[in-house]
């Protein structure tokens, strides 16, 4: 079980999209990877559940979160092959976390807990919550915003993991993200320099 929830080793930067449901992840996700000519790692639950939906009319339940998991890390670590500039993450294992203690009283699965903070990202973009809400099968909570949103920014801060404020429409969040993506790669490639100087 531990392994398959391991990232495996890749040769490029990864950012995560990080926040609510319905505060533009997906969308920036695309535009991102557009633009680096890169590819993007879509969310596994979305299919997942929606899946589930359409055959059952059941949503979440706490025994889902593992398989969630382990979808989510397996599509990553097959896409990270894929590029070697930059992955662009949809979503990763600390937001699933941050979904299972809210939803379900606080608990996480001591394994599912252990790799989403093991596994690391160069940075992080927390999507905030002025965008307008849009309901489909699986969205649930469009009065609990707020709540949902300081669950994940007080995640990223208890966690310590690196991150970046996204506000304002599309265009200002992706020019915002294109500069802090643009300042990771430029110091990987300086890095590589100065490597190859003292080889």
């Amino acid at each position: 079980m531990e392994k398959v929830l391991k990232q495996q080793p890749a040769n490029c930067i990864k950012v995560v999209l990080f926040g609510p449901e319905s505060t533009g992840k997906t969308t920036l996700s695309r535009q991102l990877a557009r633009h680096y000519n890169s590819v993007w790692v879509p969310e596994y639950a979305r299919e997942y559940l929606q899946n589930k939906w359409n055959n059952e009319r059941k949503t979440c339940e706490p025994k889902d979160l593992l398989p969630i998991a382990i979808g989510q890390i397996t599509l990553e670590n097959k896409l990270a092959q894929k590029t070697d500039s930059v992955l662009i993450c949809d979503t990763d294992l600390l937001e699933t976390k941050v979904y299972s203690e809210a939803y379900y009283s606080g608990t996480c699965d001591p394994i599912l807990e252990t790799y989403a903070l093991e596994n690391s990202y160069d940075l992080y973009f927390l999507t905030y919550i002025d965008t307008p809400w849009e309901a489909d099968d699986l969205r649930d909570k469009p009065n609990e915003r707020e709540r949902m949103f300081k669950a994940f920014e007080t995640a990223l801060k208890t966690y310590n993991k690196p991150y970046v404020l996204l506000k304002g429409d599309r265009q200002e969040r992706l020019k915002l993200a294109i500069e802090h993506i643009d300042n990771l790669l430029q110091k990987r490639n300086e890095f590589y320099r100065q490597r190859h100087k003292t080889n």
